[in-house]
């Protein structure tokens, strides 16, 4: 860590790794605040994937659950609406309110964070899940895909958390989660989806600044990122298809992942760029199979994700 990154952090109460260090794992020391049952969770982008899988995961313990997504009707490239989420939701264990939302507007946004405080008397946790993803290069990335990423990835995590936050600052064990990647800043992260990688560090970057700032209020904001490919509909369309998937591991990876934080003391635990496996293995869990997509295919053929070197 450098002279730069220790400016924003005093005395960070976990480890912190340096850009070139994302491989080396790192153990955490997690001390857990109890269950999920009857906290409320809002989750953005929860339609389907990950987000969803960390709705469900919540649904065990007994948890209230808004999903925020656009999606109501069905979409075969697409599969999953507000309405499907919550009923898996509900059949997990827990509670859920579907709200229609357009992350990128402000008005949707607040309403949805409204009446999700209305409906189970505040909000516990916020999930920044909705994202989206165009891996081209700068002569190729048409202007409307550029203002869609950065006005999904980073305004939206940054709205959504702005009008989360008076909620969170009245509970007890208040988290703030960022599906995003740690800030690497090797070059060969920006050279070829340079529009990509400014909008989902926006989202680290709300990590990096909010958890700094509401410290002191003792609200948690992480990150989570996946060491290898997640199993989705944008590995799927976007990522390589059937044999990028086979190569990848399940949702369940994360969403065991984000239980562990989330379930941990929020004034512990704030400002980290976790990676699933570190969060895994730092309560003892060291055997990833079950979270494969092929249990035949080696761990070092697994498809490494995006912004680890």
């Amino acid at each position: 860590m450098n002279k730069f990154s220790r400016s924003f952090i005093h005395n960070p109460p976990f480890p912190l790794r340096s850009s070139s260090d994302f491989l080396k794992p790192v153990y955490y020391k997690f001390e857990s605040a109890g269950t999920l049952k009857g906290k409320t969770l809002l989750v953005t982008g929860g339609s389907r994937g990950i987000g969803l899988a960390i709705a469900r995961r919540a649904a065990k313990d007994g948890a209230n659950i808004a999903i925020l997504a656009k999606t109501v009707t069905e979409d075969p490239r697409l599969p999953g609406t507000i309405y499907t989420a919550a009923k898996e939701i509900e059949e997990a264990g827990g509670k859920a309110l579907p709200i229609k939302c357009d992350i990128r507007d402000e008005e949707t946004v607040k309403e949805a964070v409204g009446l999700t405080a209305k409906t189970f008397g505040g909000i516990d946790i916020l999930i920044n899940n909705a994202s989206a993803i165009n891996m081209l290069g700068t002569l190729k990335t048409e202007m409307k895909r550029f203002d869609l990423m950065h006005s999904i990835n980073t305004r939206g995590t940054y709205m959504t958390s702005k009008y989360c936050l008076p909620y969170l600052l009245k509970v007890e064990n208040p988290h703030i989660l960022n599906l995003a990647p740690p800030l690497n800043m090797s070059a060969k992260w920006f050279s070829g989806h340079l529009a990509y990688t400014m909008a989902k560090y926006g989202m680290s970057m709300c990590v990096l600044g909010m958890s700094e700032e509401f410290r002191k209020e003792g609200v948690a904001v992480n990150a989570l990122w996946p060491r290898t490919f997640i199993a989705t509909a944008a590995v799927q369309n976007i990522l390589g298809g059937d044999e990028t998937i086979r190569r990848s591991r399940n949702e369940d990876i994360i969403s065991d992942s984000a239980y562990i934080i989330l379930t941990n003391k929020s004034r512990g635990l704030t400002g980290q760029f976790f990676i699933d496996e570190d969060v895994l293995k730092s309560v003892g869990i060291n055997d990833f199979t079950k979270y494969k997509m092929d249990p035949s295919v080696d761990d070092k053929d697994l498809a490494q994700d995006f912004f680890l070197d």
